[in-house]
């Protein structure tokens, strides 16, 4: 067994950090959703891929393991022709003494970035900079 506990497979959403209550439609929030896979690396080194229909980048970063564990990577690639960067920090979730194992999952949670701008596909730009919030679930 890996002594990386972020190898594996995660369902990833993130949602833009909006304070307005009265948004009851969380699809309107929603930034992004996809899946997460993290190869076996050595410990302390995340690599791997997130990706949805219609696009994939590639993930490098590190971990450290504490309490919480913290994983930070980047997210690279070309989707539609144009150069895609995300980057990710992320904690994971302590187990709750007084949950088990089927009613908790392994999840981590965090903040995400858009680090530079590309198309939006509705004809207008998503612009570098915007700041969201994430969870990733344990999917396998």
């Amino acid at each position: 067994m890996s002594d990386n506990i972020f190898a594996g497979s995660w369902a990833y959403r993130s949602f833009y950090n909006d304070p307005d209550l009265t948004i009851t439609d969380l699809s309107a929030l929603e930034l992004g959703q996809g899946t997460i896979v993290f190869s076996d690396a050595a410990s302390g080194v995340v690599a791997g891929t997130i990706g949805g229909p219609g696009w994939t980048l590639n993930l490098h970063g590190s971990a450290t393991y504490g309490f919480p564990s913290q994983v930070w990577f980047q997210g690279t690639g070309i989707v539609g022709g144009e150069e895609w960067i995300y980057a990710y920090v992320g904690w994971m979730v302590p187990v709750w003494p007084n949950s088990t194992d089927t009613l908790q999952r392994a999840a981590f949670v965090g903040s995400v970035t858009r680090v530079i701008a590309h198309s939006n596909g509705s004809g207008g730009t998503s612009p570098a900079g915007v700041v969201g919030s994430f969870y990733a679930c344990r999917a396998d």
